[in-house]
């Protein structure tokens, strides 16, 4: 998974030269499609995740042919069932599509050293300097856009402009599976025809006082004086000014490291089964191992967490002599606190987690540097399959009896 870079907001405006660079990638229906690539046999189906049809939970995705029925996120699962009975109603399996995520997030890496996670299925992209690479910013975006399918088997819609907030808006009028590029200076032009809605940031509360306005139509909104905008609405006034124009004030910036790798597993039913918890254990050291890897890391120390049937949970931890980036050098210590600390009671929950991070490792005798070097190949070798196929295709021996995670 690549460096991740965030926006930072900044009070000036953006430079003259700002050219349509910035990509905004939205996988479409994402749980939904993940899903449907492990079931395809129900593709054109009304598919909803989120739970049973009976649970008070909510949804959290649904197929488009769930959505001719009204089905949204966060709509109440009781209400989707009601709504659509001959739906098809799914769980959660949220470590999949982190999965998943990842294989993308790897993708994207490919096309700029710049990338936003805006969140599991989103992502912004800074195509600025790329052009020797992948050709202008419309061609690396195709290209992208292809490789994506090509290579996960999940649709996605993209969305090229000058700025965040109109890729974002164009990426949705893409859907689904699309591609749509708002040339520079066609910003307001774009959006103008369009319901307020659409604009990221306003919900029903402020689409309703610009509707007591007479305001329907982002054109609309973009008509309204500046200062008008901040007599009703204050400073939010300003900004809506600058979103009807489809302005903003971003600038990408290397976001800061992760302070702290963890995974951890919820096991359906509590288990004593010393197999299982011990492939798990590995299973989730070789997760958090690659994406100290993936983020150019070494980790100083190893945390353990077991949490018993009735949720009393114990934490213990272990500082490395030297700083590692290698599963087994991590997992030795894991399983030493494992043995240590296990009462052997059920196990509701086991959990890793990785801190103390350093630029590079230790020093180390020749010896161990020269061991050390080729299980780190051999790791990296892994990972780049991983990357390709998805990590659960690729697994140490110690951890093949070991379901997924949650």
């Amino acid at each position: 998974m690549p460096k991740l870079a965030q926006f930072r907001a900044t009070n000036a405006p953006p430079p003259a030269s700002f050219a349509t660079r910035i990509l905004h990638v939205d996988m479409d229906a994402f749980f939904v499609s993940v899903e449907l690539l492990e079931r395809p046999e129900l593709r054109g189906k009304p598919v909803v995740v989120g739970g049973r049809r009976d649970q008070r939970g909510v949804v959290s995705a649904a197929s488009y042919e769930a959505r001719k029925f009204g089905i949204q996120s966060a709509l109440p699962l009781r209400t989707a069932a009601r709504l659509c009975p001959a739906a098809v109603f799914l769980p959660v399996r949220h470590d999949l599509y982190v999965e998943y995520s990842d294989r993308i997030a790897a993708i994207l890496e490919r096309y700029s050293p710049i990338v936003e996670m805006a969140s599991i299925d989103e992502a912004y992209i800074d195509l600025a300097g790329t052009e020797r690479l992948h050709g202008p910013p419309l061609a690396a975006a195709q290209k992208l856009h292809d490789a994506v399918r090509r290579e996960t088997g999940l649709p996605c819609s993209l969305g090229l402009a000058s700025t965040r907030l109109v890729a974002k808006v164009a990426s949705d009028q893409a859907k689904p599976h699309g591609l749509l590029w708002v040339p520079e200076g066609a910003e307001q032009s774009f959006l103008a025809p369009l319901d307020v809605r659409r604009i990221p940031g306003i919900g029903k509360v402020t689409e309703a006082a610009l509707k007591s306005l007479g305001i329907g139509s982002v054109g609309q909104l973009a008509a309204l004086p500046a200062e008008q905008l901040e007599r009703v609405f204050g400073q939010w006034g300003a900004a809506l000014y600058r979103k009807a124009r489809g302005q903003d004030a971003y600038e990408f910036v290397i976001d800061a490291e992760p302070k702290s790798i963890s995974h951890n597993r919820t096991f359906d039913t509590d288990t004593v089964d010393s197999e299982l918890l011990g492939s798990t254990l590995s299973w989730l050291c070789q997760k958090a191992g690659k994406r100290l890897r993936d983020a150019g890391l070494w980790g100083r120390t190893v945390t353990l967490t077991l949490r018993y049937a009735g949720f009393t949970t114990v934490t213990r931890a272990k500082t490395l002599r030297e700083p590692s980036n290698l599963d087994a050098v991590f997992l030795a210590e894991l399983r030493a606190l494992f043995a240590a600390h296990w009462t052997g009671k059920p196990l509701r929950l086991v959990g890793v987690a990785l801190t103390g991070f350093t630029h590079g490792p230790g020093q180390m005798g020749l010896l161990d540097a020269g061991r050390s070097e080729k299980r780190e190949r051999l790791a990296r070798a892994a990972d780049r399959l991983r990357d390709r196929y998805g990590f659960g295709k690729i697994r140490l021996g110690s951890s093949l009896d070991g379901d997924e995670e949650d």
